[in-house]
């Protein structure tokens, strides 16, 4: 029987509501699947023909240990997505090289750990007056805060607070998801499969999303666009995108490492999985 470790962590820090409809349909189509915690140091792939990552949801905190961990499993068995992608796509300065190949993202300002910048000075510099300011590795909002002109002291020190030992990105805050929605564009095994609209998240909230939503054409255009930048190929991804004021869409995030599919929203887009890795163990 073909078997597929499927890369969890210890402690999920919110329920994975795609893990239990993934392991029985997995079963259902002949794959004997177990769950692989890459930050238990006792756990083995123990014959395993596949890894896929999947709810790793906590590497934000040591990413360093989670890149190692996954180069061990990329020197036993096959790694989806493949290590490459993984290393990419867990630092968001992957945003840059969006930019460098022509995929709009929401306007970013990088700055590097010790930076001297006030938050209040930047916002001052591109005339924002709603930020968003997040670390270059997070991931469930971890240490993201919203601060306007009338907060802006108190900015000031979540800024300086995080840039004493990290990367930090500040992004305006995008108004239009409050209307039409953040969007994550779901992408399984070369087609997107289906949408959801997320409602905004800060740090100490829970995730709330739709019920799946059908894909516009232009949001297929920029999401096949978007990913066709990246060098590796891709079992799964998650493009989520936003509307700027004239209406085009930016890419708020793009998720290669460990997405939420919200296959419970498209039983479609679960079987593609399944079957994607029956192809890829094949």
């Amino acid at each position: 029987m073909m078997k597929v470790a499927i890369a969890t962590c210890r402690v999920l820090p919110e329920p994975d509501h795609d893990q239990s409809l993934l392991l029985a349909a997995l079963t259902r189509a002949g794959v004997e699947a177990k769950m692989l915690a890459w930050d238990d140091p006792a756990a083995t792939l123990e014959g395993a023909d596949m890894c896929v990552i999947r709810s790793t949801w906590d590497y934000y905190l040591d990413r360093p240990a989670f890149l190692a961990w996954a180069h061990s499993i990329d020197a036993q068995t096959r790694l989806y997505n493949p290590l490459p992608v993984l290393t990419a796509n867990s630092h968001k300065t992957y945003l840059r090289t969006l930019v460098q190949r022509g995929i709009q993202i929401v306007p970013t300002h990088f700055l590097d750990a010790g930076s001297p910048e006030r938050l209040t000075d930047i916002m001052a510099e591109h005339g924002w007056q709603d930020v968003v300011v997040k670390p270059a590795v997070s991931a469930a909002s971890y240490r993201t805060g919203r601060f306007s002109l009338q907060t802006g002291d108190e900015g000031n020190r979540f800024l300086a607070e995080l840039l004493r030992d990290r990367e930090v990105l500040i992004q305006p805050y995008m108004r239009s998801v409050e209307s039409t929605g953040e969007r994550a564009l779901i992408w399984i095994d070369g087609e997107l499969t289906h949408a959801v609209q997320k409602l905004p998240r800060f740090a100490g909230h829970d995730e709330q999303v739709t019920r799946a939503l059908t894909i516009n054409d232009d949001e297929r255009r920029f999401a096949a666009a978007a990913l066709a930048t990246i060098q590796g190929e891709l079992l799964y991804g998650r493009v989520d995108v936003v509307r700027t004021e004239d209406g085009s869409l930016a890419v708020m995030e793009m998720e290669l490492v460990e997405p939420s599919l919200y296959l419970m929203q498209c039983p479609a887009a679960l079987e593609r999985l399944v079957e994607g890795i029956r192809k890829r163990l094949a």
